[in-house]
């Protein structure tokens, strides 16, 4: 898979403008990098390939896109969700690129990057054991948990979302590690179908509140508290704890958490949610 962005098309073109003949730079979105050789008419890939300059400066000239190379031309990692309607695409930052989800980012991307901003859940929950990852998204925060942990089950609610991934190249564990599996399904339906007391810890990091309120209700953390084993934990992301919204938010989150029998809940400032303990 090779997969740029303009992070990657503006130092080529510079590249050239200087005389060089051959440069460094990742083919996968910062993960590697490879040598490529620089023409008048056109980049050399290593495995032989041939990017003219025109595609490069199109891919220069997008800085919201990534593009997949294949078969000589190249593509905007972009699909269209008929199921629900919605668009996703792939955004390029310094680090793992992040999705927007009819326009909006679905990591933080301010003053940090998607892959430091899952480190800051994973580090605020320590997953161990079975995990439960609510809400798979690009897949980063079930990659990173079974680093630590024994299996990670992610469920996915949009089979395009797994369109995607498929492009993204910080994405690839999820279909290689043998420690992840993936379900599809919303959420507050799969979960009813697990048998009590599976898991060690559980990371849930749902939509917003006007996108899904059902993953924010009393019910499903009813459901959350019965998967746990004794003394499990869950990390719930809410938001930007100092904005108007996330205190109306996590007001409520805590009460409901507590009232379907966490003991206690903690704040992780760091990493914009709250810890529960069962």
């Amino acid at each position: 898979m090779t997969i740029l962005s303009h992070i990657q098309a503006k130092p080529l073109l510079a590249a050239r403008a200087r005389g060089e003949t051959a440069v460094s730079t990742s083919l996968d979105l910062g993960i590697k990098t490879a040598v490529l050789s620089l023409t008048p008419s056109h980049i050399l890939l290593p495995d032989g390939r041939q990017l003219a300059w025109a595609q490069v400066e199109e891919i220069a000239a997008s800085e919201n896109s990534c593009f997949l190379v294949e078969d000589g031309d190249i593509h905007k990692v972009q699909f269209f969700s008929e199921a629900f309607n919605r668009a996703y695409s792939l955004y390029p930052t310094h680090s793992a690129p992040t999705m927007l989800v009819a326009g909006f980012p679905m990591h933080r991307i301010k003053d940090t990057d998607p892959w430091r901003d899952t480190q800051a859940k994973i580090q605020a929950v320590q997953p161990m054991g079975s995990v439960l990852d609510c809400n798979m998204g690009l897949g980063y925060t079930a990659i990173q948990a079974a680093e630590r942990a024994d299996h990670v089950t992610t469920i996915e609610l949009d089979p395009t979302v797994l369109e995607v991934c498929r492009c993204n190249p910080w994405s690839q564990p999820l279909f290689d590690n043998p420690k992840i599996t993936r379900l599809l399904g919303d959420t507050f339906d799969v979960v009813e179908t697990m048998a009590d007391g599976r898991f060690s810890c559980i990371i849930h990091d749902p939509p917003t509140f006007s996108l899904a309120g059902h993953l924010y209700s009393a019910d499903f953390y009813r459901e959350l508290w019965r998967l746990l084993k004794p003394k499990g934990r869950v990390f719930h992301y809410i938001g930007d704890p100092d904005s108007r919204s996330g205190r109306t938010v996590t007001r409520g989150v805590v009460r409901r958490l507590q009232e379907v029998g966490f003991r206690q809940v903690k704040p992780a400032l760091r990493a914009f949610g709250v810890v529960a303990y069962k």
